[in-house]
């Protein structure tokens, strides 16, 4: 293990074609300042190129397609649909990009569905900014990044990188799809403001809330929040 975080042969060959060939990255982040930064900065390297900026998850995987992405950088706490949802959809649409997930955030939860979404890299908002480009660098090598305190909640063996152990929590009886509506209903969304962005009906989200009430003994809106909040599934 690397002393600035774990590093994993990963399957597939280098996304760098060629020496003088630039790695093409899109960069999804809703807060456009942190976006714009992270471009520029990235953007004077001769190892990358930003390719595209996007605000939401969905903006992110029609610009990888659309540029021939080599990888994508979804920061984890987006509007809209999940980063691992869409993830998960790149992956089918172009098999061979890469996925680095960023955020403030280092819980199991967060954790496990960035390795479900087969990410080549989870670096925390924490570390300091060259970090991600470290991470860029091994990702584009064919090789896998963990931030510190990431790894250490991981075991590396011949079965691959996993999570140790995780503490089972209540949390763990939702649904990918309940916990994506749990998100937007922390954020204070309406059932239709929710409906509109996952493309589903307001009753659909309302039996989502339903489920999720009596799953976890919570009995409003403002409890369900609170648990959001408390179990890192959106940043306060």
């Amino acid at each position: 293990m690397s002393g600035n975080g774990l590093s994993a042969s990963h399957s597939g060959v280098s996304v760098a074609t060629g020496v003088s060939e630039r790695v093409r990255v899109v960069l999804a982040d809703d807060h456009a300042c942190v976006r714009r930064a992270m471009a520029e900065w990235i953007g004077r390297t001769s190892e990358f190129e930003v390719v595209a900026e996007a605000s939401t998850a969905e903006e992110a995987v029609s610009a990888a397609r659309e540029k021939r992405a080599d990888i994508v950088v979804f920061d984890i706490d987006m509007p809209g649909t999940s980063a691992f949802l869409a993830a998960e959809e790149l992956h089918r649409q172009r098999a061979g990009t890469r996925i680095v997930f960023l955020s403030g955030f280092c819980n199991d939860r967060y954790i496990a569905d960035a390795l479900a979404a087969r990410a080549s890299a989870y670096v925390t908002k924490s570390e300091p900014a060259a970090r991600l480009l470290d991470a860029l660098s091994k990702v584009a090598e064919g090789q896998t990044y963990f931030s510190p305190e990431v790894r250490d909640r991981l075991v590396v063996d011949d079965r691959g990188v996993r999570l140790g152990e995780p503490a089972r929590t209540r949390s763990d009886s939702l649904t990918d799809r309940e916990a994506e509506v749990l998100r937007h209903v922390a954020r204070g969304l309406s059932k239709r403001e929710i409906a509109k962005l996952l493309f589903i009906s307001a009753r659909t989200v309302e039996r989502h809330v339903a489920n999720m009430m009596a799953k976890l003994g919570i009995h409003d809106r403002v409890g369900l929040a609170r648990f959001a909040i408390r179990e890192g599934f959106i940043e306060p």
